[in-house]
């Protein structure tokens, strides 16, 4: 069985380029992701549904729910790198790049521990897999699967870790240790009408 990493739908902020806001909604068209991809898993033996508590990927969690009748739990531990005093603010206005920054910006985390955060949740997430019978769906953010695909699990050979994560994007990790991937960053439900149009940003 697998655990099933699962980015949320688009915001308008990502399409704008921006670090977003805790509070940050999905967008028409990330509503209509949400949908898409909560169909998809409606054919792949969701079990149980674990989701960061930030709106934007508890919306695309509660979709989930709704098309597998999984039952949601949110951890904090999933919530999307924590960018501080730069959230609400445009990347290219910043004159670097925020999101491989090693240093804590203002009131916000640095690598060291958004990695020792995206740790513990992958941790949770196979403790909690051993509890229930079927496939458990991890909804979250860009820069958190991007940590766990890079750091974390096991690619095939001559397979990296993509520049940049799809919003509802699904990527599929063996519950089993060492955790080989049987898909990556798979966007296929998503038809030209709400295909991803937020420039490929691997935040948010």
């Amino acid at each position: 069985m697998s655990i099933i990493l699962v980015r949320h739908g688009e915001t308008a902020l990502n399409v704008a380029r921006v670090l977003q806001p805790a509070d940050t909604p999905l967008s028409e068209r990330g509503l209509a992701q949400a949908e898409a991809v909560a169909q998809r898993l409606g054919t792949l033996g969701v079990a149980a549904i674990v989701s960061s508590d930030l709106p934007r990927a508890l919306r695309t969690a509660q979709a989930i729910a709704a098309a597998t009748g999984a039952t949601i739990e949110t951890s904090p531990l999933l919530q999307e790198r924590n960018f501080g005093d730069l959230r609400g603010q445009a990347y290219d206005t910043l004159g670097f790049n925020a999101l491989t920054m090693d240093d804590a910006p203002p009131g916000g985390e640095s690598t060291a521990a958004f990695r020792q955060r995206v740790e513990a949740a992958f941790a949770d997430a196979v403790a909690r897999h051993t509890r229930i019978e079927g496939n458990l769906a991890f909804v979250t953010h860009g820069l958190v699967i991007r940590e766990i695909v890079s750091r974390l699990v096991q690619l095939g050979e001559g397979v990296s870790a993509p520049a940049s994560i799809g919003n509802t994007s699904i990527t599929v990790v063996s519950a089993e240790a060492p955790h080989g991937v049987g898909l990556l960053d798979c966007t296929v439900h998503l038809h030209a009408g709400v295909r991803d149009n937020a420039g490929n940003l691997s935040g948010g």
